[in-house]
């Protein structure tokens, strides 16, 4: 595990003092938007993506469901608002499992961003391959609780309806981050360094 630090509430301003690495001259900036606002917009079709895969889960938990007398879709439908108040809560396990994947001597921030995101930040060199797994290992969020909902015995529409919450929460969330993965998929070589630095991500040749 890298060394965590608690930053308290912060500002989206406050993004380079805690992302203010060495980085080399012949560093090589990423083209992309630098503002949060500006990922996000660029990550809308992550988003509609993983709308799209729940909607086709719901769709086939109603198929196979819905011939069971014991089936209840409006007590399921009640739920999902409380599965996504728990996925909320998930969002600080989210930025923890993005800092876990750091190497031990990275130093990893976490904090909240206002009015209210969770946000984990660093500025430390990690492979491609790395930087990769840093960040789509939230995704893990949606995924499990994605497959319960669809496996789980038809007699518990209620908990249905959590996990599809949660799995709606776990599956957006990370659209920002499967962004940057795509960008750094895009634009780094193989065998390059990947880092943050201030509000940008950086590529390079260094051994760490």
């Amino acid at each position: 595990m890298p060394k965590l630090k608690w930053i308290g509430i912060i500002t989206e301003k406050d993004y380079p003092k805690y992302q203010d690495g060495n980085i080399p001259k012949s560093a090589i900036k990423l083209k992309m938007p630098t503002t949060v606002k500006g990922q996000q917009a660029k990550s809308w079709p992550f988003v509609m993506l993983s709308a799209l895969i729940l909607a086709v889960a719901m769709f086939l938990k109603s198929r196979l469901d819905r011939s069971s007398p014991d089936f209840n879709m409006l007590e399921l439908i009640i739920f999902v608002p409380v599965g996504i108040a728990i996925g909320f809560v998930l969002l600080s396990v989210h930025e923890l499992l993005h800092a876990s994947v750091y190497p031990k001597n990275a130093q990893v921030y976490i904090g909240i961003v206002k009015p209210l995101t969770f946000v984990c930040l660093a500025s430390y060199p990690v492979s491609k391959s790395r930087f990769i797994v840093i960040g789509l290992l939230p995704y893990i969020l949606g995924i499990v609780p994605l497959v319960l909902f669809l496996i789980i015995p038809l007699v518990m529409p209620a908990i249905s309806g959590i996990l599809f919450g949660i799995a709606g929460m776990g599956l957006v969330s990370p659209s920002v981050d499967a962004y940057n993965v795509l960008q750094v998929l895009r634009q780094v070589p193989c065998g390059s360094k990947v880092q943050f630095h201030k509000e940008d991500i950086y590529y390079f040749n260094r051994s760490v």
